[in-house]
């Protein structure tokens, strides 16, 4: 088969052991990197995700018990995402402000079990308005309320600074703005810092695309759009260059952290701004990408649990430093079960 001797170095003498395999791999998923996203609202009881397995609205008292259940089986990092009944709903998102709103309520009970976790807070106006956008409308587009949307940009930072001291007030120790208005980052900050929580850091939602892997999350957080869409505030998934910018702005309007979403469909990005920048970089495992894996399992396409790791190392293998992820309790169980079989 060849012409000269067979080649000295063969490629599969790292593969045959399954103990060697274990020892030279250089990627791994530390449960301290997992981040769980969980959906709080005013419930009398948990409502399941339909188009999303394993997730559940939480009342207050229930999200409680579970991050401490989780805490204690080793996952110590928790975003927060408020759901609001329609009737508390209105034009610029007020309840997103007041104390008794879910997620300021979790964060204090939280808090009073001083439990050893780290609490994101996701800071956007779009569960908390009555159009479902992530800021103030333009009175014409309130009038039209046709397909076409104008959000306004600097009405909007007006309001995303108190909803930041609110978040930290309760007992937040990290603020992250999800809602793409040019400026968010400096206007929380300068609220945050003016208030007193100058210690309080800000995990910007800096590089988020206009993607079609949001419909699962906008049913569990209520957060869908009644008229319009949010293209005009979100970035272009067909440009390549435009993340710069955004990093640059948010590096120098202060953040702490910043983070690429969607994960999956996007890893190359995630791998030239882990390059770019020294910063803690986060990914976020969106809910359609969740949806996706349980759809094709639940037909015997993929193992589930061998699919979910493959893509959560593929992530961290293009440099996220945090991982946000609905996977994060079962990954706990899995990495645990890889360790102890390795």
């Amino acid at each position: 088969m060849f012409a000269g001797t067979f080649p000295s170095r063969r490629m599969r003498r790292l593969r045959n052991l399954k103990r060697i395999r274990e020892a030279v791999a250089d990627t791994l998923i530390p449960e301290k990197c997992l981040i769980y996203p969980i959906f709080v609202g005013d419930l009398d009881q948990p409502r399941p995700v339909d188009s999303m397995p394993g997730v559940a609205q939480l009342p207050v008292e229930v999200a409680v018990e579970v991050i401490q259940q989780l805490a204690a089986g080793g996952l110590r990092q928790f975003l927060l995402f408020g759901i609001t009944p329609a009737a508390k709903k209105d034009p610029t998102g007020s309840f997103a402000r007041a104390s008794l709103a879910p997620v300021n309520r979790t964060l204090r009970a939280v808090r009073q079990c001083d439990l050893d976790v780290v609490l994101y807070a996701d800071l956007c106006l779009c569960e908390y308005t009555d159009h479902g956008h992530c800021g103030t409308l333009s009175e014409s587009a309130e009038a039209e309320a046709g397909t076409s949307v104008s959000v306004t940009n600097d009405p909007t930072l007006g309001l995303l600074g108190p909803m930041a001291v609110a978040l930290a007030k309760s007992g937040a120790d990290v603020i992250a703005p999800s809602g793409m208005m040019d400026g968010q980052v400096g206007a929380i900050r300068a609220a945050l810092d003016d208030a007193g929580f100058v210690d309080t850091l800000i995990l910007s939602y800096c590089i988020k695309y206009a993607s079609n892997l949001y419909g699962p999350f906008r049913d569990a957080g209520e957060g869908g759009m009644k008229c319009g869409d949010r293209k005009s505030y979100q970035m272009d998934y067909r440009r390549t260059r435009e993340w710069r910018s955004e990093l640059q702005l948010d590096l120098s309007e202060g953040a702490d952290m910043v983070m690429v979403k969607p994960a999956v469909t996007c890893l190359d990005i995630v791998h030239q701004v882990r390059h770019a920048c020294d910063i803690p970089l986060a990914a976020f495992h969106v809910s359609g990408e969740y949806a996706m894996l349980h759809a094709a399992a639940e037909r015997g396409w993929v193992d589930l649990q061998q699919a979910a790791l493959e893509q959560t190392y593929a992530i961290r293998r293009a440099g996220a430093d945090l991982i946000v992820t609905y996977f994060a309790p079962q990954l706990i169980q899995w990495l645990a079960q890889e360790d102890h079989e390795g």
